[in-house]
This record gives C-alpha cells, structure tokens and sequence, in this order.
C-alpha cells in the first residue's frame, strides 16, 4: 500500500506533526488523486502506531479529503491543557472528554457548519493567543503570517516557523536520498488485509 506520491505530500506538510514538533498536521487531499485514501491511512496508521502517529481522515468535504496527521498522546496532552480545554469547550466541544469525542465533535462540525471551524487551530498546536486573536480579528491584522496568523509573540512564532521548516527540509531530502516514512521512523509492514 506504500505510496511515494502521498508520503511526499505527508512530508511537505505534516513534517512538524511526523516528528513531534508539533501535536497535529491537517493537509487537504485531492479525492480524484487518492479514492482510497481511508484505506492509505488506516495502513500507514497500522504500520506507524507503535510509533506514535496516527492518520485519519477527518471528512471528504466537496472534492477534497482533510487528513489529520498527528501523535496521539501528545494531541491529547495538548487539548487537556487548562487554556485549549476552556477555548474548546466555549467553542462547544464536551468538557473533559477523550480525544476520539474531541475529534468525533470537530468531524460533525466539519461537515455540519457553513463556515470553517476556526478552532482548529487548537487541535494543530497553535498557541491559543493566536487563536482568539484570529477569531477577534476575523483573520485580519495578524502580525506574521507563517504556519498560522500570528497576533501574540510574533519572534518566539518566527523560530518556531523556522524549526518547521528545517525539518520539513530534512525529511523531504531524506525521502528523495531514498528512504520511506517507515524507514525514518521505524515503522513495521502491517500484515496483509
């Protein structure tokens, strides 16, 4: 089930996720360039869980498929956190619950509601100063504009970025040197299906 073109495309833009920079990495996929990209993740997800990453399909939404690249544990530390925790349950999102409730009600969101959830954020890392000043400003008067809109501590955002970007770097040169996201992070051949 080993994709090139998909393991690229994971690199680019979920790297800070893949190495635990970051809790979480979303990237909108093409449904006409993978059909069967539920069935690509769970086998990804099976061959790379004991290393802590998970790839899961958060909905189809018109034409594109939204994956979430992420490590569980450190996702689920993160929304426990006092600060994200109030932001999402102001935003709805149940008091208190496992991460998979916290998914499942960001997936109804997802497909229920016009506009995009801007909470998101939360569930990618992004610092909830820079949430609540984008949902204040509607997106607007950011003072950088990197990984996320950044309205709080826009030098501590720029190495942050920077970090980001080395590693996306590195991996992506790793993979064209040859190697698989299974060879650089360990992951085991998940049995036939």
């Amino acid at each position: 089930m080993y994709s090139a073109p998909f393991e690229q495309a994971v690199v680019a833009h979920c790297s800070p996720a893949l190495t635990g920079l970051k809790p979480a990495c979303l990237i909108s996929l093409s449904a006409s360039e993978y059909p069967r990209l539920s069935r690509l993740a769970a086998w990804y997800t099976r061959a790379l869980e004991r290393r802590g990453l998970r790839f899961e399909v958060l909905c189809r939404c018109n034409r594109r498929f939204l994956l979430l690249v992420y490590r569980p544990a450190r996702l689920a530390g993160w929304l426990a956190r006092e600060d994200v925790a109030r932001l999402l349950e102001q935003a709805g999102y149940p008091a208190g619950s496992e991460l998979s409730a916290l998914l499942n009600h960001l997936r109804r969101r997802l497909l229920r509601d016009s506009g995009f959830p801007h909470e998101i954020g939360l569930f990618l890392g992004y610092p909830p100063k820079d949430v609540l000043g984008f949902l204040a400003h509607r997106g607007e008067g950011c003072t950088f504009c990197g990984y996320w809109k950044v309205y709080h501590n826009e030098q501590q955002a720029r190495r942050c970025f920077q970090r980001f970007d080395r590693c996306r770097d590195i991996l992506r040169a790793r993979l064209e040197a040859g190697n698989t996201l299974l060879g650089l992070f360990g992951g085991e051949l998940p049995a036939a299906a």
